[in-house]
């Protein structure tokens, strides 16, 4: 390997090219932070599974034995090297002699690793740098590490402003590449988000700043099998708007006996919202008989289920893939405390676009589709860099399917939710426009009574809530009426 040696001032000069093959260090035994290794099998799994990250970390911390501390500090690398890797990237371009895109990918990750520690976090530099040259020479090797070493002393020449300074678009003459590279978004949803904020890029970066600040765990006391003051007493906090919502600072939820019992479960307040919207908007006539066309993995069903049951409605809970449908099954597990003991929710294996039951058998239907996810960047950073502007256009088929046959399935007079975990136009207003298009006996309905106490929901008659406006994952509810 051709490597740059530092220079009488102890700078290093730009890396060569590493080997393209690792083969372990034959050295002494290394001793590796397992908080740092944690961080680094997560950007692993997330690369080379594709797993998500908000389901991925759990069991890697549980395998590491890593609590309290450990585990904070664990988490905070990893997830803050996946919320930064754009920013990361740009300046590790600086840094090496070639694309990124020719690196061994477990060496960039290391590369990665390390550059957020230097400049995003107060590790001091010179534990940040020997602390990743250690892992490397476990993860990769010597001389792999040796490459490791030059490049994050190149980095640590600079701090994130002369970094930032150097890397990024000038504000003045490119403002949505310096938003781009400055709070480490792909471009294409920088342009996403501002569109769905009525082109307002300052009030855009507002959002990216949110995506990129850890949120807290969110808990859904589901109503008549929990309550917030039970979970208080276990060390949460009451959330802000929905009436079942608590926040944990920080721990695993499921070491909370409501949580394990399905009592209470982990649910974003937006998530809450939107489904208690459903619920509370008025109906014609009967309201016992409610449908969630893509239940899984369950959350909002669980949340439905315990709201019917008092009045004697029953949910029928739909899921085409197998594997999310006992998702589905364990989350509304706890339906079965609720008073009277009787069976309220049921759930299916079946394709929703191809119903299974007679036209208008349903008083209130919740249609939360499958979509890119873009609302829900601060708990799943990897989804902003899997992304392309091509999925939009890809999924809207997929939506506008399910909406339809949400829309065919529910009664004159009753209600259909179309909710979708997403700001992009392109997957909330163009879906329900294109379904409503040409159809004589739909009517939007005002969603905007049924968020008692939120502010900022704009014009209405659809909502869209905000991370940076309300503290909540980007949901959007549009409530449409059968007529």
């Amino acid at each position: 390997m051709s490597t740059s040696r530092a220079g009488a001032d102890g700078r290093a000069g730009r890396p060569g090219r590493p080997p393209r093959r690792h083969r372990p260090a034959k050295s002494a035994p290394i001793t590796v932070d397992p908080a740092r290794k944690a961080a680094y099998d997560l950007l692993r799994d997330v690369d080379e599974r594709e797993a998500y990250a908000n389901l991925a970390m759990p069991a890697i911390l549980r395998e590491a034995g890593l609590a309290g501390r450990d585990a904070a500090f664990a988490v905070e690398l990893g997830y803050g090297t996946l919320r930064r890797r754009g920013t990361w990237d740009a300046v590790l371009a600086a840094c090496v002699d070639r694309p990124l895109s020719e690196v061994d990918p477990g060496l960039l990750d290391l590369l990665r690793l390390g550059t957020h520690q230097l400049l995003g976090t107060r590790v001091p530099p010179h534990a940040a740098v020997s602390a990743t040259v250690d892992l490397a020479r476990i993860a990769a090797g010597a001389g792999p590490s040796r490459y490791v070493n030059a490049v994050l002393r190149r980095v640590a020449e600079r701090d994130p402003d002369g970094w930032l300074a150097t890397v990024a678009p000038p504000r003045d003459s490119d403002l949505v590449g310096h938003l781009a590279v400055r709070h480490s978004h792909p471009r294409w949803v920088v342009t996403a988000f501002a569109d769905g904020l009525g082109g307002d890029l300052a009030e855009a970066e507002q959002l990216l700043v949110a995506d990129n600040t850890a949120p807290k765990v969110s808990l859904v006391a589901r109503p008549g099998l929990a309550t917030v003051a039970e979970l208080q007493e276990l060390g949460a906090e009451p959330g802000r708007w929905s009436p079942y919502a608590a926040t944990l600072e920080h721990g695993d939820p499921t070491a909370l006996e409501p949580v394990r019992a399905g009592r209470a479960g982990v649910q974003d307040e937006g998530s809450q919202l939107v489904t208690l919207a459903l619920a509370a908007a008025s109906v014609d006539g009967r309201d016992n008989h409610w449908l969630d066309l893509c239940a899984g993995p369950g959350g909002k069903a669980a949340l439905l289920a315990a709201l019917a049951a008092p009045q004697g409605a029953r949910l029928l809970a739909v899921e085409r893939a197998p594997h999310r449908a006992k998702l589905v099954s364990a989350a509304l597990r706890g339906s079965a405390a609720l008073p009277g003991g009787e069976v309220t929710a049921l759930t299916v294996v079946a394709d929703g676009t191809v119903p299974a039951w007679p036209a208008g058998s349903f008083d209130r239907v919740l249609v939360d589709v499958p979509c890119t996810g873009l609302g829900a960047l601060r708990r799943r950073p990897e989804a902003r860099w899997r992304r392309q502007p091509a999925d939009i256009g890809a999924l809207r088929p997929v939506q506008t399917g399910l909406l339809t046959a949400a829309v065919d399935a529910v009664r004159p007079g009753g209600l259909v939710g179309y909710v979708t975990c997403s700001p992009h136009l392109g997957e909330t207003r163009v879906v329900v426009s294109d379904v409503m298009r040409g159809r004589t006996d739909l009517e939007l309905v005002d969603a905007r009574p049924y968020f008692p106490g939120v502010p900022d929901l704009g014009d209405g008659p659809t909502v869209q809530l905000w991370p940076h406006r309300h503290g909540t994952d980007a949901m959007y509810l549009a409530l449409l009426r059968r007529t």
